[in-house]
Parts: C-alpha cells; sequence; structure tokens
C-alpha cells in the first residue's frame, strides 16, 4: 500500500479509532464469555445477532442487556456477580489474530508509516483494552489508548475522545475519527471533530443514517476516504 501524500497526514495528524466492530469483530469472544455466564447463572444462551446489538455502551450494559434478555435483571449484587463472572471469563480467552478485521493490519501500519498518530477510543475498560490490543500486535502502533473506565465520562460524551486526542499530543482541529456506530458519531460530533464510519461492523442504526461525514465498506478504503476529506479542507 503506497502512501498517501502529505496533506492528507497536514489535514489529519490524528485518526482515532474505535474498537469493537472497527478494528475487531469481538463478537464470537464477548458471545462466549456472556453465554457462558448466563449458563453459570442457570439461564438461557443468547444469539450472535442479540450480542452485536448489546455491544457499544460499556461492559456493564452489555451484561445487563443480556440478563434482561434471559429473564429480567436481577438484584445489584447479583448484577455485579454477574459482570465480575464476565470479566473473568472474557479476561482469560486468548487473543485470536483472525478477530482483527479485514485490512486493518496493514492501513493502521500505513497509516503511520505515512506519519499520522493513531489511538484508539473504546468503551470496553482501560485495562482489558490494551491487553488485547498488545496480544494482537496492535498496541505498539497507538500513541493513546482510551477506555470506558478511563474517564468519569464514556463514549458517546466527548471527554473520552478528547483525551485520546490529547494524548497524542494533537487538537481536535487536526484529529479525525473512525467508528461503526451511532455513539462514535454523536462523540465526534460533540467534540467537533469529522468522522468516517464503516459499514462492517455493530451499529443498531443504518450506518447511512448517522450522518458521517464519509462512509466506507472496508477498512483499506481507509487512506482514499481520508485524501477524500483532506482535499475539502484545501
Amino acid at each position: 500500500m503506497t502512501s498517501r501524500p502529505d496533506r492528507t497526514v497536514q489535514a489529519f495528524p490524528a485518526l482515532v479509532f474505535d474498537l469493537d466492530g472497527t478494528l475487531l469483530d469481538s463478537v464470537p469472544d464477548i458471545g462466549q464469555a456472556l453465554n457462558r455466564t448466563l449458563t453459570d447463572l442457570g439461564r438461557p444462551t443468547v444469539s450472535a445477532a442479540q450480542v452485536r446489538r448489546f455491544v457499544g455502551d460499556g461492559v456493564r450494559r452489555l451484561v445487563e442487556r443480556g440478563l434482561e434478555a434471559t429473564g429480567g435483571l436481577p438484584d445489584a449484587a447479583a448484577q455485579d456477580a454477574a459482570l465480575d463472572r464476565f470479566m473473568a471469563i472474557y479476561g482469560a480467552i486468548p487473543a485470536d489474530p483472525a478477530c482483527i478485521f479485514p485490512g486493518v493490519l496493514d492501513t493502521l501500519r500505513a497509516l503511520a508509516g505515512a506519519g499520522h498518530s493513531l489511538a484508539v477510543c473504546t468503551n470496553k475498560p482501560e485495562a482489558i483494552t490494551r491487553e488485547l490490543l498488545r496480544d494482537l500486535g496492535l498496541l505498539e502502533l497507538l500513541a493513546a489508548v482510551v477506555g470506558g473506565d478511563t474517564l468519569p465520562q464514556r463514549k458517546p460524551a466527548p471527554e473520552p475522545l478528547l483525551a485520546a486526542i490529547a494524548g497524542m499530543g494533537a487538537s481536535p482541529a487536526g484529529a479525525l475519527m473512525v467508528g461503526d456506530s451511532e455513539n462514535d458519531v454523536a462523540t465526534a460530533r460533540a467534540a467537533g471533530v469529522p468522522v468516517i464510519a464503516v459499514t462492517y461492523g455493530y451499529s443498531r442504526v443504518p450506518v447511512p443514517e448517522l450522518g458521517a461525514d464519509h462512509v466506507i465498506d472496508h477498512f483499506d478504503a481507509l487512506p482514499g476516504a481520508l485524501a477524500t476529506l483532506a482535499s475539502r479542507r484545501a
């Protein structure tokens, strides 16, 4: 993959990526951990399609949705226990390089090589995010990682995205968000940052209706989309 002209880097020196549904197809592992948790509680399992709808608002909300779909929410102590059980199971699942969406690794390497700074902003807890990215060989490409528990706020609030941008030593004026869901677009809009949406992720709203600045069907189309948006700034 060849590098794009320098004007793309000049327009968007800082690129921030959502994780689940954008860089990684995490539904299989999340579904495995959630269903094992539900089974331990004597509840029925949920489908992959359901898990896709549960993802995006943090781990606690994910587990709550799983409980709501299989008999309803128990008391607060039982919810906390279910969350702890899910985290223990999920954290023990080995990272599988096959979960990286096609084109992601080569494209991220090309973007970093061209001079872009890269970061991840996710609602997944920071520690488990860093461990997963490290095991998949992606952490070394990133200048910052902000998780759902890094700050008091999480997406769609703008603070996590702004923290990721600051962590790269950049400003919102030179940043761009890449994500797959309504949360990502809302976060970018709240932070005053342009956003590219991918169509292959876990959005609960049709991606063309999210109002992103550009939409791509494959991750390796990202450099071209960046160049298109950069040309609008020229």
